[in-house]
């Protein structure tokens, strides 16, 4: 899988239901925590946080690598500090109704473009570093 077409499923998927700072504007705004946790259960590796004006902004390391899908919420480059957190950390941050729409959402594009996609997004080895 690449980068760039995950991130064109998870633009297709958020909405005011997973995120109620939303916008048609900036989508991936309030996104952060809940894809995330989404990312992570399906590529696996580990949620990271970085402290941005006093809140947590959550990522992902998938294989050594980091991934922020995100990231486009904000106007300037992030200074990472790459801070070990987890799902129990990022889940404060989000509800339980907004992971399972989104994971739902994001499923259900995976799973029209078929199984090959997932088998192959399971390395994500074509994905370009953050």
């Amino acid at each position: 899988m690449d980068e760039r077409a995950f991130r064109e499923i998870l633009k297709k998927c958020w909405s005011k239901k997973s995120s109620s700072l939303w916008s048609s504007e900036n989508p991936s705004c309030g996104q952060c925590s809940v894809t995330a946790l989404v990312v992570q259960e399906i590529f696996g590796g580990r949620i990271l946080k970085t402290s941005i004006c006093d809140r947590w902004h959550f990522y992902n390391e998938i294989q050594g690598i980091r991934y922020d899908l995100t990231d486009e919420q904000f106007q300037t480059p992030l200074n990472y500090e790459d801070i070990p957190s987890n799902a129990e950390e990022a889940f404060t941050d989000t509800s339980q109704e907004q992971y399972e729409y989104l994971r739902h959402q994001v499923k259900q594009k995976l799973k029209q473009m078929g199984s090959h996609f997932l088998k192959s997004s399971a390395s994500v080895g074509n994905c370009s570093q953050n």
